[in-house]
């Protein structure tokens, strides 16, 4: 059984490759991340297609270009810290070389335990698991969830763009779901916790900002993480880490899953790697990575970004150790951090 419905293509898949064939004239401030035929070919060399039981070395820190049900199978087990799950939501849509159709509640719920069921035996004890999927995708999540993990939370993350709607409102909001394996598992809180403007700034009796800070740019109170995440901004062309990928996660959500469920050194798989945005956030905060992507496309995009970490860490959103609200970074960070890329360069 394939997961996605592949489109057909010609013979020549790098000539006629549906993002190599443009040819519109990107603006001097469109950093969106793209390949040559050139890329294609030499990032492609380092794919992995498993023919045989992997063992734990062959797949850390590889990407793997292959459908995810002969992957799957030969994945090692017991070897995953954190698995993230970002797949085909349950709409009509095409993805490059691929395409997937909506389908019943019932029927994409049955989908989702296909999958599940092989990726379970490939998770530690204290695993924690994150599903992606939007309102009505999240109908069918939890039916299956809940048979093989345990729920702990819904995170509701507010996706600013979206289309108007004039019968209904707007969807500009996504669920994820986060599951452990057991009730022994990782939750790293000071790691996650967000810094937010103060409108109110109370003071004690002795006029000092009572559980705030003033900077700059404002005042701010590092808070605690909770199930609403409305500081996230979606990749666009103007940022670095945008690709052309249509529903690509931003590197600021991926980094708040892996800080909070995972320690540094430790494996993050994610088994609908599309552009790579979880390997290369992992990569970027000191964790293992694997990916399994089934576009040759996609998987080599994931491959160029992750070159690129090597020279740049940064996460926009995400300072020196502290999540932000959109638009309220203060300058003086800002400076500071274009000031230490300058040095490296």
């Amino acid at each position: 059984m394939n997961l996605l419905n592949p489109v057909k293509q010609p013979n020549d898949f790098f000539a006629t490759n549906n993002f190599l064939m443009k040819s519109i004239k990107k603006s001097p401030r469109n950093r969106t991340i793209t390949l040559s035929k050139i890329e294609l070919e030499k990032y492609s060399k380092r794919l992995l297609d498993l023919k045989e039981k992997a063992s734990v070395r062959d797949v850390i820190n590889k990407t793997i270009h292959q459908d995810l049900f002969k992957a799957a199978d030969l994945l090692p087990g017991n070897f995953v810290d954190l698995l993230i799950i970002d797949p085909p939501y349950n709409l009509s849509r095409t993805f490059n070389t691929n395409s997937f159709k909506e389908r019943s509640v019932d029927d994409y719920a049955a989908w989702i335990e296909s999958f599940i069921i092989k990726l379970r035996r490939i998770l530690k004890t204290n695993a924690s698991i994150y599903f992606c999927g939007d309102w009505h995708t999240s109908i069918s999540i939890p039916l299956i969830l809940q048979k093989y993990f345990i729920i702990q939370n819904r995170i509701t993350w507010e996706r600013e763009k979206g289309r108007g709607a004039k019968r209904n409102w707007k969807n500009s909001s996504e669920d994820i779901w986060f599951c452990t394996v057991s009730k022994k598992f990782i939750f790293n809180t000071k790691q996650v916790k967000l810094n937010r403007k103060v409108i109110a700034p109370y003071r004690d009796s002795n006029g000092k900002p009572k559980d705030w800070q003033s900077s700059k740019k404002g005042n701010f109170r590092l808070t605690h993480p909770s199930n609403i995440w409305n500081d996230i901004s979606i990749p666009f062309w103007s940022m670095p880490e945008n690709t052309e990928h249509s529903t690509q996660k931003p590197e600021k959500l991926l980094a708040k899953i892996i800080l909070a469920s995972s320690k540094k050194g430790q494996v993050v798989l994610d088994p609908f790697l599309g552009s790579g945005t979880t390997s290369v956030v992992a990569k970027k905060l000191g964790r293992k990575y694997v990916g399994v992507e089934s576009d040759r496309y996609y998987a080599c995009l994931a491959e160029k970004r992750l070159d690129l970490a090597e020279k740049d860490k940064s996460i926009q959103g995400y300072e020196f150790g502290v999540f932000w609200e959109r638009n309220t970074m203060p300058v003086s960070i800002k400076t500071t951090r274009n000031k230490q890329k300058g040095q490296q360069s």
